[in-house]
């Protein structure tokens, strides 16, 4: 899980390093995956009562909010490129 964590800041940070729109899209892609890859291992942490099911329902929460936020900056991003093409 904690690979996942950093990989989620790792990949958004390179995004923002990119000079180009559909490279940085990617990597913000990615970022969503690992966001993703968090919250199924909340599920699982819920299945198998490693903790408090009301902390991992609000922490898979949050990773909810961010995977809408990741999408929301990569619905900008494709914006600024379809806008950089015209």
């Amino acid at each position: 899980m904690r690979d996942a964590i950093i990989s989620i800041t790792n990949n958004i940070a390179e995004a923002h390093g990119r000079w180009h729109y559909k490279e940085s899209i990617q990597f913000c892609r990615i970022a969503r995956g690992s966001t993703e890859e968090i919250i199924d291992d909340l599920n699982i942490c819920i299945d198998e009562n490693y903790y408090d099911i009301e902390q991992c329902t609000h922490l898979k929460e949050t990773g909810y909010e961010l995977v809408k936020k990741i999408n929301g900056y990569i619905a900008y991003l494709n914006l600024q490129r379809n806008q950089y093409k015209s």
